[in-house]
């Protein structure tokens, strides 16, 4: 490094002199931090690289025009954390420990592909968000909030917004709601992980999965050492006697809207379903991840209210608010509470007490049914949308499974297939859509049937606004003929 004792002060200044200015200009108090977090950094960012020499304390102090005794410090401290290096009478170097790059943030959050347009499942209207009522309820919260709230939390999450979400949940899911065994969790997939280890725990390593079903559930129990199982859906929900073949005594269930089939558990199915679990002993993990939107008429009510003593039973507002949120709840069995509330707070010590004493407002207040209603309307005016964008431009389509969700199964004539045929084209038109076989766990080839398939697309809705959904299934439909 240039020496920085320079006679000429007009000579142009080099990088580190550059870098140091701004410290030393710092007001008196913070100025020795300052310099020493300057100079840290210019180490890092390799602007002055491994085995630079140093100036003396003297020269810098006097190029800087601060105090020698700040620059002997700053000196001292970074050659004490190996930043740089020193020896009686050889000077002050570079250090060659430091291999740091500067760090740099990346966002992995999924993102939308940038189609022209966007039919995978499973994201709501973002554009939807309350925003002004959500901002209303926080400056509320926080004039209001005692001191103390503001401290750890219960784990099983604020006594205010679990007295709240029962309610919640006895009004309009039909769930036996005790208060004492809801646990707040950061949406259904903390729930699932905390149902995961509690599994394992027991000594439980395997949990049936439906099949076809949410791929995130594989990878959620394999977190907690526990390996899903696929189990087979028929019309009536997870198929008995597959169920019971597997010698599983845990199992993932989607009663009130099957995803990604569409189907509604019959009612055969969910008694059959609870005699199980009360034959192994076991236990039904109910995800009700769209509950609330049913169009055609009132949602069925969750399996967790014919047995609560048997059914785990979760839900999170990703759909009806936003997943950013990482706000939902799990409803234990009393037999398991006691273990999935000590998981809790090993985990994270309770979800954040601002973020629940606002929640537990906006339910209290009704901004939350309003808000419900809302999406409600939004949906339901979409997903007809789509199906008459459907029968315009795919004549012959099929849409199945309950008018619900945020998603259909079309069905599309054989004329459209093959399927792999079908979605090169249509994503090199800019269409983003998935299959409905993408949600299939593999199967062995022996059980694979040769014969002609039907394609069959999972088209999400909820996202998108009945314009496009109008100009994206005309965009498929030219891709797919062209």
């Amino acid at each position: 490094m240039e020496r920085m004792d320079r006679t000429d002060r007009n000579e142009p200044a080099s990088p580190a002199w550059e870098l140091l200015l701004p410290a030393a200009s710092a007001p008196a108090r913070t100025r020795g931090r300052s310099l020493q977090a300057a100079l840290r950094e210019a180490v890092r960012s390799g602007r002055l690289a491994p085995g630079t020499r140093l100036p003396s304390s003297r020269d810098l102090a006097a190029d800087l025009g601060v105090s020698r005794g700040l620059i002997t410090e700053a000196y001292e401290q970074l050659t004490a954390e190996g930043y740089l290096r020193s020896g009686r009478g050889a000077g002050t170097w570079v250090g060659s420990a430091v291999r740091a790059a500067r760090p740099q943030a990346q966002d992995l959050a999924p993102r939308s592909p940038g189609a022209r347009a966007d039919f995978v499942p499973g994201t709501p209207d973002l554009s939807l968000f309350p925003r002004s009522a959500w901002a209303a309820t926080q400056r509320a919260v926080l004039a209001e909030l005692p001191h103390q709230d503001l401290g750890y939390p219960d784990p099983r999450g604020l006594p205010r917004l679990r007295t709240a979400l029962a309610e919640l949940l006895a009004r309009r899911r039909g769930v036996v709601a005790d208060p004492e065994r809801i646990v707040v969790v950061s949406g259904v997939a903390q729930a699932t992980t905390l149902l995961g280890f509690a599994l394992h725990a027991r000594g439980v390593r395997a949990v049936g999965v439906e099949d076809p079903g949410s791929p995130q559930h594989d990878a959620l129990y394999a977190s907690a050492g526990v390996t899903a199982v696929p189990v087979p859906v028929d019309g009536e929900g997870i198929a008995l006697e597959p169920l019971r073949a597997s010698g599983v005594r845990a199992v993932v269930a989607t009663p009130a809207h099957q995803f990604p089939t569409g189907i509604v558990y019959s009612a055969r199915r969910r008694a059959e379903l609870l005699d199980w679990a009360r034959s192994v002993d076991g236990i039904v993990l109910e995800d009700d991840y769209d509950g609330d939107f049913r169009y055609d008429r009132a949602p069925v009510g969750a399996l967790q209210g014919l047995d609560p003593d048997h059914v785990a039973y979760t839900g999170s507002v990703s759909k009806s608010l936003a997943p950013g949120l990482r706000l939902g709840w799990l409803l234990v069995p009393e037999s398991w509470a006691e273990e999935i509330v000590e998981r809790k707070r090993t985990m994270d010590l309770g979800h954040p007490a601002l973020d629940q004493a606002l929640f537990a407002r906006f339910l209290e207040r009704g901004d939350y049914d309003r808000q419900l209603r809302r999406c409600q309307r939004a949906y339901r005016e979409r997903r007809d949308a789509l199906t008459a964008a459907l029968d315009e431009h795919f004549p012959g389509s099929r849409v199945s499974g309950i008018a619900a969700g945020l998603h259909v199964i079309a069905t599309l004539p054989e004329r459209y297939g093959p399927e792999d045929r079908f979605l090169t084209r249509v994503t090199a038109a800019g269409v983003a859509v998935r299959p409905l076989s993408a949600y299939a766990h593999p199967r062995p080839a022996q059980d694979e049937d040769d014969g002609p398939k039907r394609t069959q697309l999972v088209l999400g809705y909820a996202h998108v606004p009945p314009a496009r959904i109008h100009e994206g299934v005309r965009l498929m439909a030219e891709a797919a003929t062209g």
